[in-house]
């Protein structure tokens, strides 16, 4: 996700102490709620842990549990030191059932150790630009230097779930992993229309932690709470709300003139700005679009038909929400004097 734009919707009142609800698509926040202040994240956390083993390993992948990996503490799938599992199944242990043993044995798996696999999370922190976000394991067991915010998750959550196997796995209501029946945790799957992740947490420093995602028609909305004891309500009302009363609309159309230039120099004073693209974002129906263009309002002679003439600012209800890059609609030709003939330059004709 690029850069978040903050816009707000009217919902009930949220319980949670931080919040966020993005449009995917256009990055556009619909809510947010202290979004970036920093929160341990208890089992949220595994989000990227699940993130980094989709991405660098072989989920096909049969690997023996080590004993570093059995009998780690809180919510567990319940390993056995020397049992095969493959490393899809450990997913879905890790991701469903929330196990910190399964956490365990991926990091190891994938990093070599549980410190070299936290180095690798922070690592792909950085690259995602999660500048509120710092890990130290991969299972969300409570720690001061371990914390993020409710629009890092939501930049992690929309990044990771346009991974296949990480959206299989999220999305996935019941499945068997080796001898185990495992059941998804998340509650929205069965309750939300759409919903197709991402993943809960608590510990009871953090508090319950929920980030969820709902896809209708094309499009999807990423939610976030942290420390919000009506997680469920509230992310169903959030979705709901989003979907509702927000429509992804064409609001310029590629083409579209947007305005004009003065053309300094040119044979013709004046160039039409043309839209060089469409621009698509969720709206609300008391929303007024209004275009700006900015720069010096001329430009030298000559401009080209097509060519970049820079870009037109979109606002809704005043709030910059986005930008369009513009192209002219015409070739102005530099003006040039015809040459003076010999008579002329010699009588000043």
């Amino acid at each position: 996700m690029a850069a978040v734009l903050f816009l707000t919707i009217e919902v009930r009142a949220i319980s949670a102490q931080k919040a966020i609800l993005v449009d995917s698509a256009t990055d556009r926040v619909l809510y947010e709620k202290n979004a970036d202040e920093r929160s341990l994240i208890a089992s949220t956390t595994k989000i990227m842990t699940a993130l980094i083993v989709c991405e660098q390993c072989n989920v096909l992948d049969r690997m023996r549990i080590p004993k570093e990996a059995v009998g780690i503490e809180g919510s567990s799938m319940y390993l056995r030191e020397g049992e095969i599992l493959t490393v899809q199944e450990l997913l879905y242990g890790l991701m469903l059932h929330s196990g910190n043993d399964a956490a365990v044995a991926l990091a190891i798996y994938c990093g070599g150790t549980v410190e070299g696999f936290a180095e690798l999370m922070n690592d792909k922190a950085r690259v995602l630009g999660l500048t509120g976000t710092h890990f130290e394991n991969p299972n969300g067991l409570d720690s001061p230097g371990h914390y993020s915010t409710a629009r890092d998750l939501a930049i992690l959550a929309d990044y990771a779930m346009n991974n296949p196997i990480f959206h299989k796995t999220v999305s996935a209501k019941n499945v068997k992993a080796g001898e185990r029946y495992l059941r998804n945790h998340n509650k929205l799957l069965w309750q939300v229309e759409g919903a197709d992740g991402v993943k809960t947490g608590y510990t009871k420093a953090a508090g319950r932690i929920l980030v969820s995602s709902a896809s209708r028609g094309g499009r999807r909305l990423i939610a976030v709470t942290i420390n919000d004891p009506c997680d469920w309500q509230d992310h169903a009302a959030l979705l709901e709300e989003g979907f509702s009363h927000y429509q992804v609309q064409t609001l310029i159309d590629a083409g579209e003139k947007l305005g004009t230039v003065e053309i300094a120099g040119g044979e013709a004073g004046f160039a039409e700005l043309l839209a060089a693209e469409d621009f698509i974002f969720p709206v609300a129906e008391e929303e007024e679009l209004t275009v700006t263009l900015t720069g010096p309002g001329f430009v030298y002679a000559p401009v080209a038909e097509g060519a970049d003439a820079g870009f037109a600012h979109v606002c809704l209800n005043g709030k910059a929400v986005g930008k369009v890059p513009l192209k002219f609609g015409e070739t102005v030709e530099q003006f040039r004097e015809e040459e003076k003939g010999f008579w002329d330059k010699l009588f000043g004709g």
